[in-house]
């Protein structure tokens, strides 16, 4: 059995599932079961005997373009870990790009980093070559980058702390660097940080990069390594929105696409799209009382 959860537009929520429901009778996953969720009125849950969670993703992507979803193969339930990217995921900048304006050089460092979310670059190699355009930009720029560029994503802090109100472990894994992620886990709540560090001599960054490098392998190695700890039966939640992500997606309970790249939203069996990161609270049917602002 499949269970989805979704959240669409209200005004034609019931004529997309006719639709949907009509498409579906003569395939894997027909639709057996349909019902708005009691607790507030704005999430549909669906139910089949299916098993192919491709063709349902695909089916709501069809009818209900524009929605935030999980889709499971048991009872949807509050994870007892998250792990998140934090680029483009938790905040709304990449961190490397807004650092790049203040040597000049966003245009060029951007384009590098757009195609490795996309999946086209390596990502050690693409990373190595922006941090190497950096070499002598003053510390200091850090500092003013953080405070002029970067913010959390509507609903970040909310989504932390109302998971972590529930026993919920999290943790924060990045391609990006310690230099924001510290501040950024600070601000809106995670309890550990894993990233890159950029290497820094006589208040100037050297284009270099401290230690080894946090990837897709990493990121996946950290969920696994903080489910271990916890014993079967844990139930794992990742967010991400670009290649880089993908195995920690595939390898979660719910994998999250928050309005991700191609790649990644195809990886993912929850995504969101259409509200904010609260919408993943909604999707969890925790009410709203419950939230921890």
């Amino acid at each position: 059995m499949l269970i989805a959860r979704l959240i669409a537009d209200p005004a034609t929520l019931e004529s997309r599932l006719e639709a949907m429901t009509a498409a579906l009778v003569d395939t894997s996953v027909p639709v057996a079961h349909a019902a708005m969720l009691d607790f507030c009125g704005e999430v549909l849950q669906l139910e089949t005997p299916g098993d192919d969670i491709a063709v349902l993703r695909e089916a709501i992507d069809t009818h209900f373009a524009e929605s935030d979803a999980i889709i499971a193969r048991d009872e949807i339930q509050v994870p007892h870990l998250f792990v998140s990217d934090m680029d483009s995921t938790m905040i709304g900048q990449e961190c490397i790009d807004e650092l790049a304006d203040f040597a000049g050089l966003k245009d060029k460092v951007a384009a590098i980093t757009e195609r490795a979310m996309q999946g086209e670059l390596d990502f050690e190699s693409a990373l190595r070559e922006r941090v190497s355009l950096l070499e002598g930009l003053e510390e200091d720029a850090i500092t003013r980058c953080l405070a002029e560029r970067i913010r959390p994503n509507d609903g970040a802090r909310v989504l932390v702390e109302t998971l972590k109100s529930r026993g919920c472990r999290t943790v924060l894994v990045t391609g990006g660097f310690h230099h924001f992620a510290d501040d950024v886990a600070q601000q809106i709540g995670f309890e550990r940080v894993v990233g890159n560090r950029l290497e820094v001599s006589g208040g100037k960054l050297t284009g270099a990069l401290v230690g080894g490098i946090t990837d897709s392998s990493t990121k996946q190695a950290v969920l696994e390594e903080e489910l271990a700890k916890m014993g079967d039966g844990a139930i794992s939640m990742a967010a991400g929105d670009g290649a880089n992500d993908i195995p920690m997606i595939e390898a979660s309970n719910y994998g999250i696409a928050y309005r991700a790249k191609p790649k990644a939203r195809a990886a993912a069996n929850g995504w969101v799209e259409r509200g904010d990161l609260t919408a993943l609270l909604k999707l969890l049917e925790i009410r709203r009382e419950d939230w921890v602002a």
